[in-house]
């Protein structure tokens, strides 16, 4: 547990302000943490700086959004190059353009793409843009995908798979248009498929990383893509977290299979707010002043994300045959560290990882859904996420959160967060 009075002393003080000013002290729940968050000030590289002037080897790396790390030189000198001649016009520049063109690209299916601010704002326009293209109602999401925080997403499944809202101030007449199913189960949406003829979408992140970190099974994606097709249902891919991470043209590049549409944020603009709808322009027409959907922002590519987005991607081109290769052998190597120097402690545990993504449960047999990870003790969490600061390692402060390797992080992290796991993990054992 952070300590209140010893090295996170400033933090305590800074979150006590801040109670008294925003809603529970953050603004946004996954950044609490109990008793109190800790407060950064500063990242470079692999390390995040704390208010208290602690530093730590960083796996959240703004849950994935840093995939070439914190402060990355060509990144910020191309935005600081923007800064001087303005940063907002709520005209077109060519940014703007210049962004688009590098997403069709590099991303075979996008035809068009309309640049928004934030990942849920990508998908909630997403889902609009297939029910205006489709004339229906009904989507489709899996139970453990996470798409946002608004009303036809943000649900449960009640019966007969309908949504019922998970979120005070939901409505129930928009959450019902949303069926839930589980995921990596095809034999069951098949079926919910051909009983209804009124589904405009399925929606789903290829590989659902807010649960844990969840792998599709052999064929899966590809069965949904194919009846998709056969059903002329939309089919889109969040790739919030996957974008631009598993592979230069995401989840679709990686594992070989086109959606019709797609959104982007996070790793898209190594940090900067920013996100995007990428996808087929028979649909994307739909889009206002051309189509009849109307979907604006003040802030939609605006030239300083646009900047920061041009420059993540141009990198991620050039650097293509460097940036993922190393990525991905970082991960492995923590992952094999870590699965080493557990195996002698008698733990039961999953371990899964993918590309530059890891997570690590404590758990009695294998995780397909969410009913597992409810069997996952937050004390255990607590217990090892506390140990790993005390090594200098933060990982997201929930047990549901994925880790996230950069292209910053060097062979002495890996080092480093192999040994305070063993140290962490050595905890665990001695409190069961």
């Amino acid at each position: 547990m952070l300590n209140e009075s010893g090295p996170f002393k400033q933090s305590k003080i800074l979150f006590n302000r801040a109670k008294a000013v925003i809603p529970s002290g953050v603004n946004s729940p996954v950044r609490f943490y109990e008793p109190f968050p800790f407060f950064a000030i500063s990242g470079k590289g692999s390390k995040i700086v704390t208010i208290d002037h602690m530093t730590y080897i960083d796996y959240c790396m703004g849950y994935g959004a840093l995939l070439l790390g914190h402060a990355y030189t060509p990144v910020t000198n191309y935005v600081k190059s923007q800064i001087d001649n303005g940063s907002l016009f709520c005209v077109p520049t060519e940014n703007e353009v210049e962004l688009a063109e590098l997403i069709s690209k590099i991303i075979p299916f996008a035809e068009m793409t309309r640049i928004v601010n934030t990942g849920a704002e990508a998908t909630m326009n997403a889902i609009r843009l297939a029910r205006a293209f489709t004339k229906k109602k009904n989507i489709i999401k899996f139970d453990i995908c996470y798409h946002g925080t608004y009303d036809y997403v943000l649900v449960n499944a009640g019966q007969a798979h309908r949504g019922v809202p998970s979120s005070e101030g939901g409505i129930d007449e928009s959450a019902s248009q949303t069926l839930v199913l589980p995921y990596n189960d095809f034999t069951e949406l098949e079926q919910v498929i051909d009983t209804n003829d009124n589904i405009a979408a399925i929606i789903m992140e290829p590989v659902p990383a807010n649960t844990g970190l969840i792998l599709p099974e052999k064929e899966y994606l590809s069965n949904i893509r194919r009846i998709t097709r056969e059903k002329n249902i939309v089919l889109i891919f969040d790739e919030v977290i996957t974008g631009f991470r598993l592979a230069l043209g995401g989840a679709s590049e990686f594992f070989g299979i086109q959606p019709d549409l797609a959104t982007y944020a996070k790793a898209m603009g190594n940090g900067f707010p920013i996100g995007a709808i990428a996808g087929k322009k028979e649909v994307m027409e739909q889009f206002a002043p051309m189509g009849k959907l109307y979907q604006a922002s003040t802030f939609a590519g605006n030239p300083m994300s646009s900047a920061a987005s041009i420059s993540t991607i141009k990198t991620l081109i050039e650097q293509k045959n460097k940036v993922y290769p190393k990525t991905a052998r970082t991960c492995d190597s923590i992952v094999r560290g870590i699965r080493d120097v557990s195996d002698g402690y008698g733990l039961d545990f999953v371990l899964t990882s993918i590309g530059s993504m890891f997570h690590l449960s404590i758990i009695r047999g294998e995780r397909k859904d969410e009913g597992l990870m409810r069997k996952v003790d937050p004390r255990i969490f607590k217990l090892m996420y506390n140990e790993l600061l005390k090594q200098g390692v933060f990982i997201p402060p929930s047990q549901f959160e994925t880790c996230f390797v950069s292209y910053s992080h060097i062979e002495e992290d890996i080092d480093q967060t192999i040994e305070s796991y063993s140290n962490a993990l050595q905890k665990v054992k001695e409190h069961r």
